[in-house]
């Protein structure tokens, strides 16, 4: 076989060979290999390098931790960088190349860093880069946008599918070692809903690499024993290649399924990855421990690995990590490890034990060093020799593979993840999980127990208590005798002195121990800022395998204990999610929600164009005839709404219904101009502000009957005045009695204006629609002819007579029709938000362009709607502020170019005349512009410093955009019919 792989060893399927590349050369795996394992059974150790000093680096454990052996897997469109080798599944086909090396991974030009690494030191970004400061644009940036980064992403369109999904169940397993196993075991067989979630592609967690004999079968048959039964209950659901990666409020965690990482072309059937949102009613973490590796000088080698993954790559892969192995550790894993490779004919170079004794066994014949240490290590690509010291005296040994064991770390991430810190344990010497109620309790190694029979019963015992908190009977289940453990035991070693070389800490930012004290001496010793100012625990490691150990060098550095050092902050994800699963099927035009009107039908039959209004879709305007341009067709319904009547689609509006006997009172208090006294029937126009004084929103507010009123509100802002109203009625009113409900969807309205909108809506309504029996501002139900009762508005955005017509959205279509079929001997016509807006300029009514947070009432010419009789509304007290009253604000006036065939555009900066054009002589902006057919010239709305004092000036609009310049006149912001004379018609 292939030259570091045992026969017949291992889980992986020797009958089935698979195929792969890495790096353009192609070699063979088996079925059930990682890539790691299958690369390292081909005697590839070198896998990668490290981001700052570009040093060969070897995988250095066998899980999701790994910080060295990144890879990018996959190629065009379907490239997936920054892929951990050692969780990777290998299939045929499979490409893989290394990052973060050029011209290649065994020649890196980059690793002259190393040579530079006294100019490197922690920190040396921060107090470098600054002189001369125009280097930074032209040298300094360029540069290191160059180099950051490892893996690099792809810019073409991700060709496949994803999903998301919900789950729900009685109780979560996260983990499917023995512990999860015993779980989800226990709470089946009692009949509660279980979902066990492994983030492995094969189940079984370390009783995988495991040798013990459990109740007289192997560790992996009794894993396999244990799922086949789990596997037949209707109530388990087990999920593998499933990582749970974080802990949400009212128990939903969030999980990441692989359903095709594993295959070269994944069918279009199906997605390659589903996010799954489980509720559940508890959960058991059952993730298990990492170990730690041992910090000490040239501990980075390829070929230095965890011991734990050394007896991985060994037991479940068949793969021996060198020919002459050392084992480096501080207690009985390394003795197991050492035991495991004796076993299956692999050569111990030695133990260097750190303890001056112990009651561990070594195998026969295999040396001892006690009270030894390891100072220093040899080789290029590969591990060559160690050189280990004892009382001071030097000794190299040869050997091509160490194993490290450092102690263990409980995995518990997810439960750290909602403000809850690990708790420090000096009987363990680890952190543990913090207690977070009963609803989410860790298990197993995850909660500090070490032995395999420790874990089967403790898995057992807490998902019995979760079977007794939900009131089910438990059935006895029996703990197997384990056979064949060994001491779990070890002493703590945080660093070994000595090194003669760098002792790293975090091996993927070539984060060592001289930074973690120069960043202590320079006062950046709280674990929060270490972090930072040395990048150890950042990047994709995340510190999952560092991080206790910086804890500990911070704490032995500024004398106090790791308790008080404490972790840094733990958040989702726990392992990298990908940007497809996040976002699941809203991708492209399904990227957002698509809302459509109920009169879209009518609006698309009647020719329209549409464009997006936030999540809205609206008709923009209506083609006739041989009109070639947008702005003919715009032209036209602005003209037509002006002489005879126009049909617009106003349902986008926000729609609010509120209730209550207080009802009143609250707009009131809502709402800057007054509504206590608005009479039944009657609407009003209102201005909201926020708490700071600026404007909020505008809208109209309908009584419709003594305790229910009807808001509308903007298009862009009908959610937020929903929360707004809700907050305050919740928070500053809560005994007001009053109730809101967003109706939007439930009512199609449409906006019929011109001097023929109350003829043509006569034939229609029975009431009477005179002025004097409905008049300016009226609102109230109608009765359509046909019995369908309607609500109608008398209102206009446009100037004109204009009424808003509100009826149940399955109706809008048909009264729509019937309304422009009433009104086709009167010159009906449709028109769209293009026509709207240049008929609200033309006016001078403000929309968001105007309103756009940084404007005051006063700013835009509503200032009377400030009541100055209300006690207090929301913003008041903050609307008097000396910076919200300043006379030379921005505010509001209107724009005429000089030159009638000068175009005004949005955006526009405003200079006065004369004045060498730059920002710096800002006196405003153009906030809306429009050609106005009516006028026949370009007309627009622009706030302008002191605007109201300088009408009649001649004022320069500069738009370096579009390079154009020209003056314009500042006049008023209404264009037609100032007096209102033809909204009483």
């Amino acid at each position: 076989m292939t030259s570091s792989r045992i026969t017949n060893v291992g889980l992986v399927d020797h009958s089935r060979v698979v195929k792969f590349s890495f790096d353009g050369r192609t070699y063979k795996g088996f079925e059930g290999d990682t890539l790691a394992s299958a690369l390292l059974a081909n005697d590839q150790m070198l896998m990668g390098r490290s981001f700052k000093y570009h040093r060969p680096r070897g995988p250095v454990t066998a899980g999701p931790s790994e910080p060295n052996a990144l890879v990018t897997i996959g190629s065009h469109a379907r490239t997936e960088p920054n892929t951990r080798a050692t969780v990777a599944e290998l299939y045929s086909g499979l490409v893989a190349k290394s990052q973060n090396a050029w011209p290649s991974l065994k020649f890196d030009i980059g690793s002259i860093n190393g040579a530079l690494s006294p100019m490197l030191g922690a920190g040396f970004y921060y107090k470098t880069f600054m002189w001369p400061a125009a280097f930074w644009e032209k040298v300094y940036e360029p540069v290191i946008r160059r180099a950051a980064g490892l893996g690099k992403a792809v810019l073409a369109a991700d060709p496949d599918r994803y999903e998301k999904s919900w789950a729900h169940c009685d109780l979560l397993v996260v983990g499917s070692g023995p512990s999860g196993l015993m779980a989800a075991l226990t709470a089946g067989r009692a009949g509660l809903r279980v979902i066990l979630a492994e983030q492995d592609f094969r189940l079984g967690g370390s009783l995988l690499s495991e040798t013990a004999m459990i109740g007289g079968v192997s560790a992996p048959d009794f894993a396999s024993a244990t799922l086949a039964e789990l596997a037949a209950m209707p109530n388990v659901t087990i999920m593998p290649r499933t990582t749970v990666f974080g802990w949400y409020d009212d128990m939903v965690f969030g999980a990441v399924e692989k359903v095709q990482k594993h295959v070269a072309v994944p069918s279009a059937d199906k997605p390659v990855e589903r996010l799954w949102r489980i509720a559940a009613g508890r959960a058991i973490l059952a993730s298990g421990a990492e170990e730690r590796p041992l910090v000490f000088g040239g501990n980075d080698r390829p070929g230095i690995m965890t011991a734990d993954a050394t007896r991985t790559y060994l037991n479940r892969y068949g793969v021996a990590t060198g020919r002459k192995v050392a084992v480096f550790t501080n207690g009985g894993s390394g003795y197991r490890t050492a035991a495991d490779l004796s076993a299956r004919g692999v050569n111990i170079a030695a133990i260097i034990d750190s303890r001056a004794a112990s009651s561990d066994f070594a195998p026969y014949g295999v040396r001892v060093i006690r009270s030894g240490s390891i100072v220093d290590t040899k080789g290029g690509k590969r591990l060559s020799g160690i050189m280990t010291n004892r009382f001071g005296y030097d000794e190299m040994i040869d050997c091509d593979a160490l194993a490290m064991s450092g102690g263990w770390s409980p995995i518990v991430h997810l439960m750290c993840q909602r403000g809850a810190k690990p708790v420090w344990s000096e009987e363990a010497q680890a952190f543990l999980a913090p207690d977070v109620g009963p609803l989410f309790t860790a298990a197993g190694s995850a909660a500090g127990h070490a032995t395999v029979s420790e874990c089967l019963r403790d898995g057992a015992v807490k998902a019995h208590a979760a079977v007794e908190a939900v009131g089910r009977l438990v059935g006895h289940v029996n703990t197997p005798e384990v056979e064949g453990e060994y001491d779990p035991s070890f002493a703590p070693l945080w660093y070994v002195p000595g090194a003669r070389a760098k002792a790293f800490v975090d091996f993927q930012n070539d984060v060592h121990v001289d930074d973690l004290a120069l960043a202590t001496r320079e006062g950046f010793g709280h674990v929060e800022h270490a972090k930072r100012y040395t990048t150890s625990g950042m990047a994709t490691d995340q510190g999952k395998l560092g991080n206790v150990n910086a804890v500990a060098l911070l704490a032995g550095m500024r004398g106090v204990s790791p308790a008080e050092v404490g972790t840094t902050t733990y958040r989702p994800f726990y392992t990298p999610v990908s940007f497809g699963a996040l976002a699941g099927t809203a991708r492209a035009e399904q990227s957002r929600p698509i809302r459509t009107s109920p009169l879209h039908g009518w609006a698309k039959k009647n020719g329209a164009t549409f464009l997006e209004a936030g999540l809205w879709y609206r008709s923009a305007y209506f083609v006739q005839g041989e009109e070639k341009t947008w702005r003919e067709s715009v032209d036209r319904e602005v003209l037509n709404v002006r002489q005879n009547a126009g049909l617009c689609d106003v349902s986008t509006l926000g729609k609010i219904e509120i209730f209550g006997s207080d009802a009143a009172e609250f707009l009131n208090s809502v709402y800057s101009n007054a509504f206590l006294k608005l009479p039944v029937g009657k609407a009003r126009y209102g201005l909201m502000l926020r708490e700071d004084g600026m404007v909020f929103d505008d809208g109209t507010t309908s009584r419709l009957s003594e305790n229910h009123y009807v808001m509308t509100t903007t298009t862009a802002y009908a959610a937020e005045v929903m929360a707004h109203l809700e907050f305050a009625a919740q928070t500053f009113w809560p005994d007001l009695d009053v109730r809101f409900v967003s109706t939007s969807d439930q009512w199609a309205q449409m906006a019929l204006a011109g001097p023929k909108s109350r003829t043509i809506l006569q034939k229609l309504v029975e009431d009477d629609l005179s002025d004097a029996s409905f008049p300016f501002l009226a609102a109230r139900e109608v009765q359509l002819k046909g019995g369908l009762t309607a609500r109608l508005f008398r209102i206009s955005f446009s100037g004109e007579l204009a009424y808003e017509l509100a009826v149940p959205a399955g109706y809008g279509e048909a009264v729509a029709d019937a309304i422009m079929e009433a009104g086709r001997d009167e010159g009906i016509c449709a028109y769209g938000v293009e026509a709207l807006d240049v008929l609200r300029i033309e006016k001078g009514h403000v929309t968001h362009s105007e309103l756009d947070g940084r404007t005051t009432a006063d700013d835009v010419g509503l200032g009377k709607m400030m009541s100055t009789s209300k006690p207090d509304f929301i913003g008041k007290r903050l609307s008097t502020r000396y910076g919200l009253t300043a006379a030379d604000r921005l505010q509001m006036v209107g724009l005429k170019p000089v030159e009638l065939d000068k175009p005004l555009k949005a955006g526009a900066a405003l200079l006065r005349e004369g004045v060498e054009p730059s920002m710096t002589a800002g006196q405003g902006f153009v906030s809306s512009a429009c050609f106005s057919p009516h006028i026949g010239q370009w007309i627009g709305l622009a706030m302008l410093k002191s605007g109201r004092e300088r009408i009649g000036e001649k004022i320069l609009v500069w738009d370096a955009v579009r390079s154009s310049e020209f003056l314009a006149e500042v006049c008023a912001p209404v264009f037609v019919d100032p007096e209102n004379l033809n909204l009483h018609v």
